[in-house]
């Protein structure tokens, strides 16, 4: 028997990626689908999964490094599998106007994976909060300046979280036909 199971693998670095994805494990496995939450950093290899939703968040116009080191550790692998990718971005007053540029960047940081051919790419609102801000971005005086802000749309991202089970087998289907 064929496992169903979908990995959903994350990389954050204040825990607003980390809510998210436990955010989408839930709502699959809500759908009766099964789902394992990981790290991007403790995944060693995708032989149980059947499909993989990665998470990360955008920093300073790149994606996570974890989630970089996952995707070439694990290249031969997604090849094969049917993947998603969420990542988190922009937050704060301007968010809505920021989201076209953090798009851009998203979508230039995941071609330098040629390979990587997504079925659903979202980019979802971000979180900030300075008080949560690490070495090297708590030197920043802009960045410990600006106010918290929290602009995940929990409403779009479930929606897009329901259509991913569906997006991941006609992937399956058609790979394997």
């Amino acid at each position: 028997m064929e496992n169903k199971t979908i990995l959903i693998a994350y990389a954050s670095m204040s825990g607003s990626t980390q809510e998210i994805a436990e955010f989408v494990a839930n709502e699959i496995k809500h759908l009766g689908q099964p789902v394992e939450l990981r790290p991007c950093r403790e995944v060693d290899h995708l032989k149980a999964y059947s499909a993989i939703v990665i998470g990360a968040p955008l920093y300073m116009f790149r994606l996570h490094k974890e989630a970089v080191r996952f995707l070439q550790r694990q290249q031969k692998s997604l090849v094969d599998l049917p993947v998603a990718v969420f990542a988190g971005g922009p937050y704060g007053p301007n968010a809505a106007q920021d989201a076209i540029e953090v798009q851009k960047n998203l979508q230039a940081e995941l071609a330098k994976f040629t390979w990587l051919k997504p079925v659903s790419v979202q980019l979802v609102g971000g979180r900030f909060d300075p008080a949560r801000l690490r070495f090297p971005y708590n030197l920043i005086p802009a960045l410990k300046g600006s106010p918290a802000s929290d602009e995940r749309n929990w409403v779009e991202i479930q929606a897009w979280v329901r259509s991913i089970p569906d997006l991941l087998k006609t992937n399956i289907t058609s790979s394997a036909g």
